[in-house]
């Protein structure tokens, strides 16, 4: 395995799965790679829940899609992520960062230049968009052949103590092995991130999986096959959906940027 072959292809997957069951291989080897990650003082505060129940699925897939829909027809999904939306493909590449509008559901395509404004919103609802894409959410979710719940144990993670940091950041170190894991296997992974936006829907899922109190659910993905035309090639730095190194990189002090790693060719090794 090319190692930064593997990093550059990683994606996360907006579209469907194959049907195919994940194998019980490597649903072991997913958890096995999540923990060799490292944690301060080995804690290990990560846990899991692997969901192949099709009910459960079912369950989780149509709390997904209203709390999408939800999100969609009050505008606070708008209003709370309209710094990342681009509307050109001169600021795409300037900002590199965020989506491109055009990029996003059908759906929405017909209202980009009035998206932020109430009578925009008011369109949409009168044209039953929020409740299009909650759809569209809900069967994308419910079509997975995998869910994975990943929970962080209450005594490592106390916010507002040091030992919370560390437990997130080593559930991030966990998921990052899961997410380049899925690249080699012909998988795909993503976020279910919509019930987190509607206040009561992360409760609904956390019962759902009976989540005990010494726990905390922090997040549930998404796994599956995914069809080989569809597999993402290496993206290098030309990338517009990624900034260059002079954007986000200092030499020595936060003074001084990097100078002289954006050109693509030269970051390759012998």
């Amino acid at each position: 395995m090319d190692f930064l072959d593997v990093v550059r292809r990683r994606k996360t997957t907006n579209g469907a799965f194959l049907p195919d069951r994940v194998s019980e291989e490597h649903q072991r080897l997913l958890i096995e790679v999540a923990g060799r990650a490292p944690s301060q003082l080995n804690s290990q505060p990560w846990r899991f829940v692997v969901i192949e129940n099709r009910e459960t699925i079912e369950s989780v897939a149509a709390i997904s899609g209203e709390s999408m829909t939800e999100a969609m027809s009050n505008g606070t999904f708008f209003e709370r992520y309209k710094p990342y939306f681009r509307f050109s493909d001169d600021e795409m590449e300037r900002r590199r960062d965020g989506m491109l509008f055009d990029k996003l559901p059908k759906a929405l395509r017909p209202f980009t230049s009035q998206v932020f404004t109430k009578r925009g919103q008011k369109l949409m609802n009168t044209m039953r968009v929020p409740q299009t894409l909650g759809e569209e959410n809900r069967k994308l979710v419910a079509g997975s052949p995998l869910l994975l719940g990943v929970m962080l144990d209450r005594s490592e993670h106390r916010p507002g103590e040091l030992s919370s940091f560390y437990s997130v950041f080593s559930m991030g170190a966990a998921m990052e092995n899961i997410w380049l894991t899925t690249v080699e296997l012909g998988m795909g992974i993503q976020f279910v991130s919509f019930p987190m936006e509607v206040p009561g829907r992360w409760t609904q899922i956390e019962n759902l999986l009976r989540v005990p109190d010494d726990l905390e659910l922090m997040a549930v993905y998404r796994l599956g096959y995914v069809p080989p035309e569809q597999r993402r090639p290496a993206i290098d730095w030309t990338s517009r959906q990624r900034k260059l190194p002079s954007q986000f990189v200092f030499r020595e002090t936060c003074d001084t940027p990097q100078t002289g790693w954006d050109d693509a060719s030269q970051l390759s090794p012998e």
